[in-house]
Order: structure tokens, then sequence, then C-alpha cells
């Protein structure tokens, strides 16, 4: 028992080439450690020395505020065409009334005289037309003799001529009497239309918002009538009259939609469409807004005349797109070489520039409601630009070129050529139309297919997509900001939608550099 224990003490002693390799697993672990934590402090070094913000997807909504009145659609003043004292007011304020209802009388008494005095004219007239007939029947008779007679020469030609005459004179005189009866009868209509118009009648179906009359009231009616009633038209229709400016006017169209608030609801959002944009412009302290009328579904009531309202004109809205803070589009780097670190061209497009183009266009023939074979053409069209992006693509990279979804070959591996004054912009709008001349071309079979609303939704997307303005934004990579060129879209004044130049959901974009820490 006493030889075994040695031997046991001597098992448990551990042989040198373990020791050897427990050192040299400590001392691996505590390098790589090192290299870790001292790789990670620069890269959290380098990426602590920018503000950054990342790519998001979501909707974008633009919209343009500004402020009305609600009205009638159709408001009707009712006035009175003759004077006299108001007898029966029937109506009041918010009653409902209907075409040819009865609202008011004045009192008919006068014009009820004049129509009685009237018809005694008449009939004084008519006596004398019976007496001038009777005297023409005279001188008819009287001319009739005396002519025979002066035929055989018994009588004097002189008495033949004044017989002609008083025959001439009797039937001038029927013609008078025939005319005074006219004149009578017209002047007795008159007053009648005067005696009905004492009977005031509402010329709409609606209801009255204001009464400006009592009974026992003298109403004048001279050069302008006196105003009674004014009767709303219709208020399950109404109308709001909004002042937008004129740097936002270019931005509405009619059938957009407006949604509004108005201070005696304040929890409620009510809807609207834009009707009418007008011409009539208006200048206050030399600020310039045009009236713009929407119109607004009313039918539970809810909404007064009068009411002052806070309007949000959506303009347009993109839905599911790439956005970034406007903070974004705002910078600039510091040093100027820094924006070459990643020798990338101002002007190229990134690996997914012609990708981003017709993410853009799918996105609007998804809103367009393609059918089966529309949609088919539209297909073949994208592949066709993909498969010929891919083969730009593998010979721009085997020749050191660069990338275009539209145009030649890569270039040779020639920089962007910078061009500045007025060959600028002329070489911008050269550029612009052979883009729009190549998605022409390109999708030419798939237009073909679309009805003339479709036609005219296509082109307004092409041509925004090729008139979209090109910024200059930095990507954070490794550290370091790289630039890329993107193209902007909608802008809601906090983020602004973007495509182009590869970026994805969750990439850093640099807005701005952190002061250096000592």
């Amino acid at each position: 028992m006493s030889a075994a224990r040695p031997s046991s003490r001597n098992a448990r002693k551990p042989t040198p080439w373990i020791r050897h390799g427990i050192v040299a697993a400590v001392a691996i672990a505590l390098i790589a450690g090192g290299v870790y934590f001292y790789r990670k402090r620069g890269a959290d070094a380098a990426e602590g020395a920018f503000r950054t913000v990342q790519v998001e997807r979501g909707d974008i909504r633009v919209a343009i505020s500004s402020t009305g009145t609600l009205s009638a659609i159709s408001t009707v003043t009712v006035g009175s065409q003759i004077s006299g004292q108001v007898t029966d007011v029937l109506v009041d304020f918010n009653d409902p009334v209907t075409r040819g209802q009865v609202i008011a009388r004045i009192d008919p008494k006068t014009y009820e005289a004049q129509i009685a005095q009237g018809n005694a004219q008449i009939a004084s007239a008519r006596a004398s037309l019976s007496q001038a007939q009777a005297t023409l029947l005279n001188a008819q008779l009287d001319y009739q003799r005396k002519s025979d007679l002066g035929a055989r020469q018994l009588v004097a030609r002189s008495d033949v001529d004044l017989a002609k005459a008083a025959l001439d004179q009797a039937r001038a005189q029927v013609n008078a009497a025939q005319a005074s009866i006219r004149q009578q009868t017209a002047s007795t209509q008159t007053t009648q239309v005067n005696l009905e118009r004492t009977v005031i009648r509402s010329p709409v179906d609606g209801v009255v918002l204001t009464r400006s009359i009592e009974p026992g009231q003298t109403v004048a009616a001279s050069l302008q009538a006196p105003e009674l009633f004014t009767i709303a038209e219709d208020l399950a229709k109404m109308k709001i009259e909004l002042a937008v400016d004129e740097a936002d006017i270019g931005q509405v169209r009619t059938g957009q939609n407006v949604s509004f608030t108005v201070d005696a609801f304040p929890d409620r959002q009510f809807r609207g469409t834009v009707e009418q944009v007008r011409l009539s412009a208006t200048t206050t302290n030399n600020v310039v807004t045009y009236p713009v009328v929407v119109t607004v579904d009313n039918s539970d009531g809810t909404l007064l005349p009068g009411l002052t309202v806070n309007a949000e004109i959506e303009v347009s809205k993109r839905e599911d797109v790439l956005k970034i803070s406007n903070a974004a589009l705002r910078y600039k780097p510091a040093d100027d070489a820094q924006s070459a670190t990643a020798g990338a061209s101002p002007g190229a497009g990134g690996p997914r520039g012609g990708t981003g183009m017709l993410d853009d266009l799918a996105r609007t023939a998804a809103s367009m409601k393609l059918n089966a074979n529309q949609q088919a053409a539209f297909d073949t069209a994208a592949e066709a630009i993909r498969a010929r992006q891919a083969a730009r693509q593998q010979q721009a990279t085997q020749s050191g070129g660069g990338n275009r979804l539209f145009g030649g070959g890569g270039g040779g591996g020639r920089g962007p050529v910078m061009v500045g004054g007025a060959g600028a912009g002329n070489l911008q709008a050269q550029m612009r139309q052979r883009m729009t001349d190549r998605f022409k071309e390109d999708f030419a079979a798939f237009r073909a297919t679309l009805d003339d609303a479709q036609k005219k939704q296509w082109d307004a997307a092409i041509a925004n997509l090729v008139n979209a303005k090109r910024v200059q934004v930095y990507k954070l990579v490794d550290g370091k900001p790289q630039p890329v060129m993107v193209r902007l879209g909608a802008s809601d004044g906090t983020d602004t939608e973007i495509s182009g130049g590869g970026l994805q959901a969750g990439d850093a974009i640099v807005t701005g550099e952190r002061a250096a820490r000592e």
C-alpha cells in the first residue's frame, strides 16, 4: 500500500507537451482578443467621426396646406323687383323650402287699383272703337253714293272728294281706337305682372340661410333690387374655396384628394376633391394666390356654411419607396479629396442604377392595373433591358469601363468629362432626350397595348423619371464616405424619395461630420 502512493502522485502530473499546449492556447486567445478589440475600436472610431441616417423603405405623402371657408355649391339671393309694404313673411332662418313655395307677400292694393283703372281705360277705348266703326260705316255709304252720282255727273267732283276724305278719316279713327285698346291692354298686363310679383317665391329647393325683412317693413326697389332672403340650394353638397400660393399652384390638378379639418369638429377629418383651379389670381400684400374650388360630400349634414377649413391637398403619394432624410442631400465632405476615396464617378449610376429605374417603372405599371397581356408585354421589355444591362456590365468589367443602362460601351476606363456653362445644360438635355427615345423604343410594344388613359399615365411616369433631379449622397462604407449618384423623387419636406445608386434599405448615409475628439 505504501509503495503505490508515490506512483499515483506521479501519474497526476501533466506532461510537458500538455503544458506547452495550454500556454499556446492562452497566448492565441489573448492575441485574437487584442486584434478584435483593436479593429473594433478603429472601426467605431471611424464610424463615430460621421453622423449618419439610414435609408428607409416607406411611404411619402406630398401635400399643400391652405385655408378656406365652407359654403354651399349654389347660393341664391332672393330680392324684390317692386316696391311696397311687406305684409307676410312665411319662412324663417334654416327653414327648408321648395321651388315655387311662397315665402313672403307685399301689399298688392296699389297694383290691384292700377289694374282696375287699366280695365276701365280699355273699356273706354273699346267704346271709342265702336263709335269710330259706326262713323266709318256711314262714311263708306256716303262715299259710295256720291261716287255713283259723280260718275253720272249729277254732283260736283268736289263733293266726291270730300266724301273720300271723310272715309279716310273714319278709317284712321278706327285704327287709333284699336291701337289705344292694345296700349291699355299692355299697360294692364304690366301691372298684372307686378301684382304677381307681390308674392315672393323660392326659386330653388334649399334652406334659408338669411332673412333680411320683417312684416310691416317697406321695400323700396329702384336701381337695385333689395335683398330679402339668401337660400342655399343644397347643403348635401358643399364647396371650399382655398387660397393656394403661387409657388404651389403648379402642383394642383383637378381630381386630387383633399383632407381637411374644422375647428367645430377637431377630432374628425373630412375628405374632398379638387373640382376647379381658377385663373383669377388675387394679390394681397405682394402675395399672389389662386382660388382652388374643392367639392365636399355633406350627406350627413355635419358641416355648416361659413366654417373655416384647414386643408391639405394631396399632390402625390408614393408607397413602399426608398427614402432618406433631407439632411443627407445637403452634406458635402469637408475635404474634396475625400470624394474620390471610392474611385466612383459622380455620374455613375452604380451597379443597381438601371435596376432602380426599372423598379420605378414596375411600380408605375403595377398602379395601372394591367391585364395579363399588358403585364406580359411589360415583363418582356424589362427582361430585354436587364439582359442588355448584364451584358454591358460584364463587358465594362472586363474592359475597366463604367456601367450604363442606355448607351454605348464602357468608355475605355476614362473618367467623367466635366462640362461647364451652357455646354453642361445642352449635354444634359441631349442625354435626357436619348434616354427618352430609348425608353420609347424599348417599351413601344408594351405601350401599344395600353388605352388612352394608361398611355397618358405611362408617358408622365417616363417624363418624371428622365427629368428627375440627380444629386450625390455619401454612403458610409468601412468608415469612409463613398459618393453615390441617386435620383430624387417626391419630398414631404422631411424625407425625399430616392432611387438608383445601388442603395438599399438600412444603408448608412452621411449627414455630417462630428468634431474631432482629443
